[in-house]
């Protein structure tokens, strides 16, 4: 029920960086770099197990929730199942893993990143659009936009922004089917359940290696659970999640990546990723950057960000209805 402040204030009272002492890294390779057939055996060990007992109804963290008083003998059926299933999809190659990332020169232009083709920024390849909270706060007085990520125009500098989508989707269908077609429901949703950990695995895996290429990653010694407790620098937020809640910035992504070409991703009307198990987002190589949820927006931002886009005030309202703070 808070207020909004209005968004010409907000765009004053953005996060704001010392651009001419950020530590910029710069990739070892700018453009596409394609992910194909990655080992899914490689993938499994950067599963995140938490979510998939949610996904089943069963709250709590992993491997703690396997000696639960209350659920830790369902649990640990679960994860033996799962096991064994995921065991056979490795053994079988019932998946196929294939993913696309790549980095490209950018600067900000007030909430906007623009994209280029090198660092004498000569071709502009696309703009990505961005959103601020307005939101007021009360402790707080930092606003922010994912654009704030990336060195301003008028800085100077040049700074990178990356993209990827990665999925393990290609065969979850299949056999999910052949289970369904035996009348064995559960390890048919158990094959998908598997699928949407796998991407998310491939995600991991595909940002550590994203950080590598950047170079500051090449140091790094975590163990799963600091990739879990997201204990390194940069962030990768997705189109249609709380930092950037319009998913139409997604179409911008696949086009620049080539996704349904490359790796066999599409995009249904909606903006939905298909098949289903599959991950993509932007890399943000900030020292600072952090996740964040844009939250409510005013009518003013939304004006101005239908300018930005291209789009009527009605398409941008039809798409980011949960983000109104008015009845449009």
């Amino acid at each position: 029920d808070r207020e909004l402040l209005p968004y010409e204030q907000v765009n004053q009272l953005k996060f704001m960086s010392h651009w001419q002492d950020v530590d910029i890294p710069q990739p070892e390779v700018i453009g596409c770099k394609v992910y194909d057939n990655v080992d899914l055996a490689l993938l499994a060990q950067y599963i995140d197990w938490s979510p998939f007992f949610l996904a089943w109804d069963i709250r709590g963290r992993f491997p703690r929730l396997l000696n639960d008083p209350v659920v830790g003998a369902q649990a640990k059926e679960l994860y033996e199942d799962a096991q064994k299933l995921l065991r056979q999809i490795i053994a079988e190659k019932r998946f196929i893993a294939r993913g696309v990332m790549g980095f490209y020169p950018a600067v900000s232009y007030g909430n906007d990143v623009k994209i280029y083709t090198d660092e004498s920024l000569s071709h502009e390849l696309e703009t990505f659009c961005f959103l601020r909270q307005q939101k007021k706060k009360e402790k707080e007085q930092i606003y922010y936009s994912l654009a704030d990520y990336i060195a301003p125009q008028n800085s100077g500098r040049v700074d990178y922004l990356g993209f990827f989508a990665v999925t393990t989707g290609h065969g979850v269908e299949e056999l999910a089917r052949e289970f369904q077609d035996k009348h064995d429901d559960y390890n048919a949703i158990m094959a998908k359940a598997l699928g949407d950990r796998l991407a998310e695995a491939f995600a991991e895996y595909l940002h550590a290696e994203a950080r590598k290429l950047c170079g500051y990653g090449k140091e790094e010694k975590l163990t799963l659970e600091d990739l879990i407790q997201e204990n390194y620098r940069g962030i990768r937020p997705a189109p249609g999640y709380p930092a950037c809640p319009d998913h139409t910035e997604k179409r911008k992504l696949f086009a620049l990546l080539k996704v349904p070409a490359t790796i066999g991703l599409d995009l249904t009307e909606n903006c939905a990723m298909t098949p289903a198990a599959a991950v993509s987002g932007m890399y943000f190589n900030h020292p600072q950057a952090k996740y964040f949820a844009v939250g409510k927006i005013g009518r003013d931002q939304v004006a101005d960000y239908a300018q930005r886009k291209g789009m009527s005030v009605a398409e941008v309202e039809k798409w980011l209805m949960p983000n109104l703070d008015y009845n449009p």
